[in-house]
């Protein structure tokens, strides 16, 4: 259900708000660290400007560096991207990912 849900989405905006519950339960829930980055990427790098979903797949990708200790490379890039993204033009990307990217900063360890 959780791939359905954010594919759907991804595809049609006003399944949004279901997809924005999801994707915040699996990032503090799901135990599957690579599932739960795979999909806050996907999301982050497909939603269309200006859609909520860009704002939280940073928060969430925060989210994940917080439980876990560190993120993937891509993760990383994509936290900071959005960051920046929100900081430049909140009508792009909002707040929350600015929020995200203070957690990944706080809660990463860089990998041996």
């Amino acid at each position: 259900m959780v791939i359905e849900t954010l594919e759907r989405a991804l595809r049609d905006r006003p399944a949004e708000g279901e997809a924005a519950q999801v994707l915040v339960g699996t990032a503090l829930n799901d135990d599957d660290q690579g599932f739960v980055e795979y999909w806050c990427v996907r999301v982050g790098t497909r939603a269309v400007s200006g859609s909520p979903l860009l704002g939280l797949a940073g928060l969430c990708l925060g989210h994940t560096a917080r439980r876990f200790g560190h993120l993937g490379d891509e993760a990383r890039a994509l936290a900071e991207s959005l960051a920046a993204r929100a900081e430049a033009d909140p009508s792009d990307v909002d707040g929350r990912a600015l929020d995200g990217f203070d957690d990944v900063r706080d809660f990463h360890a860089v990998e041996p």
